[in-house]
């Protein structure tokens, strides 16, 4: 299971909002090796949905994470978050043993 929060859905929500309909329906979230910590987080608007995808849709958005992926960050809530220096989408994801100070690496 994979959560949003209510600024993770407002984000997606304005950011799919300003591409055609054919570009972009949901979040693709996907993980892979690389980072300071051994396995990078990457996320993307996206329209297809392939074989090896998990969908998790609430009422106001929809989030695709393919198998291999979804295994590293399984029970993940992911948040969108602005500061004065960035504004990023955020996995809180409880799976996680050590990461990198930016946050968008991490290690199991």
């Amino acid at each position: 299971m994979i959560k949003l929060t209510e600024n993770a859905i407002n984000r997606l929500n304005h950011l799919i909002g300003d591409k055609p309909n054919d570009q972009a329906s949901h979040l693709r979230v996907s993980v892979s090796g690389g980072g300071c910590s051994g396995f990078q987080y990457h996320f993307s608007l996206d329209n297809g949905i392939h074989p090896d995808d998990q969908i998790f849709k609430t009422e106001e958005a929809t989030v695709v994470v393919d198998n291999a992926s979804l295994s590293l960050i399984e029970g993940s809530v992911i948040d969108y978050v602005e500061d004065l220096s960035s504004a990023s989408f955020v996995i809180k994801n409880p799976n996680v043993t050590s990461g990198c100070g930016c946050g968008n690496s991490f290690s199991i």
